[in-house]
């Protein structure tokens, strides 16, 4: 791909994604403030469509989507010069091998990344999904062992399973969000198993039946109290 094309091409790409499925962002947590484009970050969002990359990106403040890299596998991005040329050249995608041969060199990867002060999406559950938020891998725990400075953030992508699921060649135009949650705190001593876990339920909490559920129980708790 030529290279003086890659950002026209960027930009149409967002454009087109903006136009398709509105990819708005919502901050559930507080938004980064401005000058934090600095701080490396990790953002973790759940994985249904071919088009999540896409609509993460486009949510991202122009600052931060300049330093962020969408981690992409190899085997679906890689597998044509057209789709290397749209992950690498247009989205800054660092692509990595999900077989498992070079599991030291893609930690390395990633890691070189968040050291140099940017930032990397990540889809923690490995494949796309159907709706439901999967079980994550370990990578996630073992980047934020390498680099503690690195902001942990969720991201719950709401709707866009429907748009272009898994077998759906081409995308059905609705509105999907970008629900950014709070950094997660990090917990001196966590073990692998309870940091997925909190961080499995920091991006699901996002979710906005899990959100109307929590309104509501709080709502029933707070009537009671009145009552009683």
């Amino acid at each position: 791909m030529i290279p003086l094309l890659q950002p026209v091409l960027r930009h149409g790409l967002l454009g087109l994604t903006r136009l398709l499925v509105g990819a708005r962002a919502s901050w559930e947590g507080d938004a980064p403030p401005a000058g934090a484009a600095d701080v490396p970050r990790i953002y973790f969002a759940n994985h249904t469509s071919h088009l999540d990359t896409l609509a993460v990106m486009a949510a991202l403040p122009a600052d931060l989507r300049a330093r962020t890299h969408p981690v992409a596998a190899l085997d679906y991005w890689g597998g044509s010069a057209l789709r290397r040329g749209v992950a690498v050249g247009c989205l800054n995608a660092l692509l990595v091998d999900r077989t498992g041969k070079a599991t030291a060199d893609v930690m390395d990867a990633m890691t070189a990344v968040l050291e140099r002060g940017e930032s990397l999406i990540l889809f923690p559950e490995g494949t796309r999904g159907d709706g439901t938020v999967a079980p994550f891998k370990s990578g996630l725990y073992h980047l934020s062992q390498r680099v503690p400075a690195a902001e942990l953030m969720p991201v719950f992508i709401e709707n866009l399973h429907r748009v272009m699921p898994k077998g759906m060649p081409l995308p059905v135009p609705l509105i999907c969000t970008m629900r950014f949650g709070a950094p997660l705190e990090p917990v001196e001593s966590e073990g692998k198993a309870a940091f997925l876990e909190r961080a499995h339920k920091a991006l699901v909490s996002l979710s906005p039946s899990k959100s109307q559920s929590s309104s509501h129980s709080t709502s029933q708790s707070s009537g009671q109290g009145t009552v009683q």
